[in-house]
Parts: C-alpha cells; sequence; structure tokens
C-alpha cells in the first residue's frame, strides 16, 4: 500500500461499476492511483473528507450547444463549463451548431478548437457535423478527434450564411456510407421534416401559434416515422447510429428491437423528458420549448420504465441556450426552441430517479458516465471510477439539499425551467483529473484546466443485452 498520495478522497461511499463501498481513492498526476479502505496520507497530501458523502463517477454529458465560435453571446465555452463543473459533469462533448461556423469544415473545428482552449473547466470534445456537401470533410474531422457526426432530419433552425443545415434523404445515405467506412458513429436528430414543415404551416397560416399549437405540429408521429426511416439506412450502410434526446417509447421500443437484431445502435434521453410534460410548456411558456417538444405524463411514464428496463443507454442535456430576446414573442413558433438544463442533468437523475424511484445508483452512473464514455470513444480515461482512470469525481450530500435559486446558475443567462426547483441532494465538490474544481463553500476554482479529449472513433457493436457493451 503507497505511503504517499497528492490527494486522497476519503472514506466516502464510492459508486463502482458494479456496485458502492465505503473506501479511499487515491490520486497522483489526476489519475486513480488506488481504491481501498484505508489510505495513509503522506505530509502533502491534500484530503478531502467524504465521510457521510457519496461519490459518483463525473458525468459525461454527450449532447450540449455551448454555440463557439460566434455565438459566446448566447452560452460560451467558459460559462458553460462553469455551469457543469457545479452540478458534478466533468466532462462534455459539444455540438457543430450553433457556432459561426458549424463544425463540418476542418476551419471551423480549428476555430472551435482555438476558442475553447484555456477556457472551460472541464475536460471536452468535440462533434463533427454531417450536411449537404462536406462529406471529404468527415475523415479529417475524425482524424481530429470527432466523437462521431450529428446530423438533423428536420430543418435545425438558424439564419445567416454559416448555418447548420438539415441532411436531406441522400445526403443521410451518402453520409452513413462514408461514417461507416471510417469507423464513426452518426448522432440524429430525428423527426420527420416533411410532417413537421406541413403542421406548422397549416398552423401559422390559420393564425394559430399558441404553445398547444406548436406542440401540435409536432406530434409523435413525427419521431417515430424518421426513426423507422433512419434504422432501414443504418440497414443498408452498416453505419452506427446514435439517437439524440428521444421523446417517445414507441421510438425506443424501434431502436431496442433493432439492437436485439444486432444493428449497431444507441438511444439517448433527456432530463427534461423525465420530469417535465407539456404541461409546463402550457405553464412556464417559452422556457420549456424544444423539439422534439415535451410530452404527456403519460409519456413520461413510460420513458422511465424503458429506464427501468434497461432500454436507454445515455442521458444528456442537450443544453441549447440562446439570447433572452429570443424567447420574447406571441407567436410560439417563432421562439427559440431549446432548454438550458445542463447544471442540474446529474442532480435531476438522482432526485427523481435514486431518490425519489429507487433507480440504483450504479444505474444512473452508467447512464451518466459509462456508457457515453463507451459509445464515443473516451472510455481509455474517463466514464468510470477505477485504477487507472482520470480522476474525475462528483461528490453528493444526500443529507442536505437545497433550492436552485437565480444567483446558483452559472450559464451566461439564469434562464432554465427548473428555477426554484427543489432537490433533495447537492452537489459538494466537483474533482476533473484529480483537480477540485468546485466546492459549495468557495465556488469554482479561478484557472481553468479543461483539456481537448480526442475521441478513439472505431467500430463497436452495441450489445443485444441491457448493458452498452458485451
Amino acid at each position: 500500500m503507497k505511503s504517499s498520495y497528492e490527494v486522497i478522497i476519503q472514506g466516502g461511499h464510492v459508486v463502482l461499476p458494479h456496485g458502492i463501498e465505503k473506501m479511499d481513492i487515491g490520486i497522483n498526476e489526476g489519475v486513480i492511483v488506488a481504491l481501498e479502505p484505508q489510505l495513509i496520507p503522506g505530509g502533502d497530501t491534500m484530503i478531502y473528507d467524504a465521510t457521510d458523502l457519496v461519490v459518483m463517477p463525473g458525468a459525461i454529458d454527450a449532447h450540449v450547444h455551448f454555440n463557439e465560435p460566434g455565438l459566446a453571446s448566447w452560452e460560451g465555452f467558459e460559462t458553460g463549463s462553469a455551469s457543469l463543473a457545479v452540478g458534478g459533469i466533468t466532462t462534455y462533448i459539444d455540438m457543430p451548431l450553433n457556432g459561426v461556423p458549424p463544425t463540418t469544415t476542418m476551419r471551423g473545428w480549428e476555430m472551435k478548437e482555438a476558442r475553447a482552449k484555456g477556457h472551460s473547466y472541464v475536460d471536452y470534445a468535440f462533434w463533427g457535423g454531417l450536411v449537404q456537401d462536406n462529406l471529404e470533410e468527415l475523415a479529417p474531422l475524425a482524424n481530429a478527434g470527432a466523437a462521431g457526426f450529428k446530423a438533423f432530419m428536420s430543418e435545425p433552425g438558424g439564419e445567416g450564411e454559416e448555418i447548420f443545415t438539415r441532411a436531406n434523404d441522400q445526403t443521410l445515405i451518402k453520409g452513413m456510407e462514408r461514417i461507416a467506412e471510417i469507423g464513426g458513429v452518426l448522432a440524429l436528430h430525428a423527426e420527420s421534416d416533411e410532417m413537421t414543415s406541413a403542421l406548422s404551416y397549416a398552423k401559422q397560416s390559420r393564425g394559430q401559434v399558441t404553445a398547444r399549437d406548436y406542440l401540435d405540429s409536432r406530434p409523435p408521429e413525427a419521431e417515430i416515422e424518421a426513426v423507422q426511416r433512419a434504422l432501414v439506412y443504418a440497414r443498408q450502410t452498416g453505419c452506427p447510429l446514435h439517437f439524440v434526446h428521444i421523446s417517445t417509447r414507441q421510438a425506443v421500443e424501434l431502436i431496442q428491437t433493432a439492437k436485439i437484431a444486432g444493428l449497431d445502435v444507441t438511444v439517448e434521453t433527456c432530463p427534461h423528458y423525465l420530469v417535465l410534460s407539456e404541461e409546463d410548456v402550457l405553464e412556464l411558456g417559452a422556457i420549456a420549448k424544444c423539439a422534439p417538444p415535451l410530452r404527456t405524463l403519460t409519456e413520461q411514464e413510460l420513458l422511465w420504465e424503458a429506464i427501468e428496463q434497461e432500454q436507454i443507454d445515455i442521458i444528456a442535456s442537450d443544453h441549447s441556450p440562446c439570447l433572452p430576446s429570443m424567447k420574447e414573442t406571441d407567436n410560439f413558433f417563432e421562439i427559440w426552441g431549446g432548454i438550458a438544463g445542463a447544471q442540474s442533468t446529474l442532480l435531476l437523475m438522482l432526485d427523481e430517479g435514486y431518490v425519489k424511484r429507487g433507480i440504483p445508483l450504479t444505474t444512473i452512473a452508467r447512464l451518466l458516465s459509462a456508457n457515453p464514455a463507451k459509445r464515443f470513444g473516451l472510455a481509455a480515461t474517463k466514464g468510470e471510477i477505477q485504477v487507472g482512470k482520470d480522476a474525475d469525481l462528483a461528490i453528493v450530500d444526500f443529507n442536505q439539499g437545497y433550492v436552485l435559486n437565480e444567483q446558483d446558475i452559472r450559464y451566461r443567462h439564469p434562464q432554465s425551467p427548473y428555477l426554484y426547483r427543489s432537490f433533495s441532494c447537492r452537489i459538494k465538490g466537483t474533482f476533473s483529473r484529480g483537480i477540485l474544481v468546485y466546492n459549495d463553500v468557495t465556488g469554482l476554482i479561478e484557472q481553468k484546466p479543461g483539456r481537448f479529449i480526442p475521441a478513439g472513433l472505431r467500430k463497436t457493436m452495441a450489445s443485444k443485452g441491457g448493458d452498452l457493451y458485451a
């Protein structure tokens, strides 16, 4: 047993891949080097007393929009990563939109990389994007370390010359063939543009522009049809698929059936589909608008059942902030669609999932940490509390809750549908590669030690059981 460690996290209830044990965690050079019932500190060892606290693997948010380069006024790496650190999230994968330019070319990639360097509290990776006419950019983006490629089956929105655009069916098929060749994964926003555009046009042409009208213009059938179509293309091309922000149980079951049949496919949902419903859209208004939209309480319960039955692989925030002015109009269709919620992801899952529903902490750790690390090529150093992996840890206090107030929110704009929500637990501290980047007494550290983590893109096969990989 080694007698000297740079950091020891002492006496916590540690959430390991297959159970919870009370133990010490020894850290050197940002890496976990020991997991023992008791470790002996040296004279210079930093001791973090985790007695009566739970130590979770730091969450990995595989779906955030920090909007750089170009739109830091919406969020930016500094404030976005600050909110994650405060929320116990230690790694994120930034989406290729809504930056200007989007990350669909090496030019956009290099600009994003330059903006992030030295401005992030926690580690990060990037998504590339698949749009019309960028097939030749996919391999260079993969070689630069892209975690995968994002595409939209419906119009993503935005204005100007350099915006992210929808991938039509021809682009999807050609792109999926290319991604299969280079060993990548395609992340899909699955909503039928034909259906949503037609319904949206019909509503607005009749002057029906309320929140209820918006909800009705993006029905569950739009998601289900797009998922069915994408699964056909995946079978034809051999492209690994990841469906982002799935909001309906029927879509989850289609994906699960395809997985059991041998297709390399995974599914993500978001906390807002698990704790909010269309009733919240009608009550809260613009702050709760997203696409796909929030669903019924019945659908929400069915998604929780899917989690309990291990049919959902990943939980991610789809943090999509904007300027407050973009949420201010009487036409609900014109409001920017996106929920700002990344800071609350881990706590929402712990509060609603573990405390209220009894979902095991090991399951929550898989959904938020291990599975995204494995799926997107980060598992060599991230995702689990294991010797040899980065000391990315969230210290959770289940003995003391709190109410989320405006001064607690670290986004650039303190907008959140979870404002004034009571949580039964709180984040006491967040370690990123062994550095205590946040604690609930002194707040965030001054330096921003987050690093770019190149993803290890490779051909993978999702297992046929509940776990992501065999």
